[in-house]
């Protein structure tokens, strides 16, 4: 009975919508209401403290071309371009069918809030048919004692009722790949952010190699003209 009654209050506490919510521009809180409501999975997970600054992150955070140009040319995977809409919403494809668009809807010092579409196409996440998903992502950072560190919470709405309810029974096993992932990204971009202010000049000439002319600007803005 008891475990019945704290497994009770953890249903409840997920189902409540999360505060920040209140925060956001009323058309972006009606988007995330609606997918709180409907979502199919939610997670959240810490990651590791990296060695770099918070200013750097925040650097390659605001500048996504910039940020993506630099994953290529360390070579990560999966390898994506993106492009910067004129609403501010930014979309990144890595060119085997898997997209999405992402748009900042909250902002204040160590907190971001976006919503997220996605989608896969058939066979690029193993499915027999393409998958769409919208997420609603809070991300939290900061610069501790052991250096930048961060807290992600995710709500996901499939837009497949079959697909999320198949999936359910794999919801340990997802959320595992998730936070692998995340720690992935987040140690990547760690890893180029702090290569990028301790030694600059290194990355000047991969920028120019790459082609992307925006990208290149920013770094030079940036990282170069101090």
């Amino acid at each position: 009975m008891r475990a019945l009654f704290f497994a009770s209050l953890a249903l409840l506490a997920q189902a409540q919508p999360p505060a920040f919510l209140a925060q956001l521009p009323p058309a972006a809180r009606e988007e995330a209401l609606d997918i709180v409501s409907r979502a199919d999975f939610i997670f959240e997970t810490q990651t590791q403290p990296k060695h770099v600054r918070l200013a750097t992150m925040e650097k390659l955070f605001d500048h996504p071309r910039l940020s993506l140009a630099m994953w290529r040319h360390c070579q990560f995977v999966p390898s994506f371009y993106g492009f910067v809409h004129p609403d501010g919403a930014w979309s990144l494809d890595d060119g085997r069918g898997l997209r999405g668009t992402l748009r900042l809807v909250y902002q204040r010092p160590g907190h971001r809030v976006y919503l997220v579409e996605g989608r896969a196409e058939k066979g690029r996440l193993k499915t027999p048919f393409s998958v769409g998903a919208r997420m609603l992502t809070s991300y939290r950072y900061w610069e501790g004692k052991r250096g930048f560190e961060t807290h992600l919470q995710t709500w996901t709405a499939l837009d497949s009722a079959l697909l999320g309810v198949m999936a359910r029974p794999f919801r340990g096993y997802i959320k595992g790949r998730q936070d692998e992932f995340i720690a992935y990204i987040n140690g990547n971009v760690a890893t180029f952010g702090e290569f990028a202010d301790l030694s600059p000049r290194e990355f000047h000439g991969p920028m120019k190699r790459d082609g992307d002319p925006v990208a290149l600007r920013e770094y030079e803005a940036l990282f170069l003209r101090k």
